[in-house]
């Protein structure tokens, strides 16, 4: 493959476009310029209205003395297709192009990408130099659109690693990417009814999954912590002294609120979804809402730490750690509430458009 490529496709809206990829993909963007077309913010090359098939020729010669390949692709060019996919999906849906010109910024998307099927597996194994990105303006889900390796028609999709929940690569949790048909309104359909659905479960599997680690690590020193201050020594029986056992207290409190934030998180989405009445423990109610209350309370306290005057340490131990206490105490609750209010698949989404084909933020792509 030649060091420098160029990928000609067909724009709806813009007429041709192109893009350059390849370890030497200035060389391609030199031979783009000198042809006469012009880059926009997505780093996405125009032939300008008034352009002509002569100037399209005259890059083929221009690229060759650049050492620069060129190519024509049979499909419809992918923001196009993303486009008209982000108008039918269900909300507001922004839709972007994100290129990769050189293969290291295709590796920065590895971690970053929330998936255990073949949309993981061929970011990491083929060469992808463009995708489109969908973003749920409201939600701020984002999802990744590629043209399917191997394949004329469809495309393949899945998500970025949820905010707050950016340790994507490799997560059991993760939901499984699907194929898109060429079609906007069956695609659309497909997105809607089977991929959407299963990507809520997994964000809610991975949010309560986390908030049980977090109380999990918490509850696992704070008893290594009780043990040693009832007992004034350490695991070597060597003795505490007094100033020592603060010590280890004010870090014992100040490990346990930096790992909380996970819960205040990520608790109140949860929360709201859990439905006491309707499960096999009605009685969780109360402990739903001291868990509630308790995580209004830290949203107050890091509230004040990040907008307000600053809060001395001492008073934010001391205000910290009711909260936390509460979560240790009634967490199993919302656990086992958690784990029966995983949200619902949504119901399918009728074709309004014609079948008509579409041939054509993790990491976003450099402009240089």
């Amino acid at each position: 493959m030649a060091e420098a490529q160029i990928v000609l496709s067909h724009s709806r809206e813009s007429g041709i476009v192109a893009i350059a990829s390849g370890e030497q993909y200035p060389w391609a963007h030199t031979a783009l310029a000198e042809s006469g077309f012009q880059r926009d913010d997505d780093g996405v090359w125009h032939l300008p209205a008034d352009g002509t098939q002569t100037t399209v020729v005259d890059l083929v010669t221009c690229a060759k003395r650049h050492r620069a390949s060129v190519h024509t692709s049979s499909r419809r060019f992918i923001g196009d297709a993303a486009r008209d996919l982000a108008r039918l999906l269900p909300g507001q849906w922004r839709a972007s192009v994100e290129i990769y010109a050189h293969p290291a910024w295709q590796e920065d998307l590895v971690p970053w990408i929330w998936d255990s099927g073949d949309l993981g597996r061929a970011v990491q194994s083929e060469r992808i130099p463009y995708a489109a990105v969908l973003t749920d303006v409201a939600q701020g889900t984002m999802l990744l659109v590629v043209e399917r390796p191997g394949s004329h028609l469809g495309y393949l999709v899945g998500a970025f690693s949820p905010e707050g929940l950016e340790e994507g690569y490799g997560d059991p949790h993760a939901p499984r990417s699907i194929v898109l048909p060429p079609f906007p309104g069956r695609a659309a359909q497909a997105l809607t009814a089977r991929y959407l659905p299963a990507y809520e479960q997994a964000v809610h599997a991975r949010q309560t999954a986390a908030i049980a680690g977090v109380l999990g690590d918490i509850r696992s020193e704070h008893d290594t912590w009780q043990a040693t201050s009832a007992s004034g020594s350490y695991i070597d029986a060597t003795p505490l002294s007094a100033g020592a056992l603060g010590a280890s207290s004010e870090l014992f409190l100040d490990h346990a609120w930096r790992r909380f934030l996970t819960v205040v998180d990520h608790a109140p989405t949860l929360l709201d979804r859990c439905r006491p009445a309707n499960s096999p423990w009605p009685d969780d109610a109360s402990a739903l809402s001291r868990l509630a209350d308790a995580v209004s309370d830290a949203q107050a306290l890091l509230d004040e730490i990040v907008h307000g005057d600053a809060v001395p340490e001492q008073e934010r131990r001391a205000r910290a750690w009711p909260a936390i206490e509460t979560w240790l105490t009634d967490g199993d609750a919302f656990l086992r509430q958690a784990r029966l209010s995983a949200p619902h698949r949504r119901p399918a989404l009728p074709v309004t458009a014609p079948a008509r084909p579409l041939a054509a933020a993790r990491p976003a792509h450099r402009n240089r």
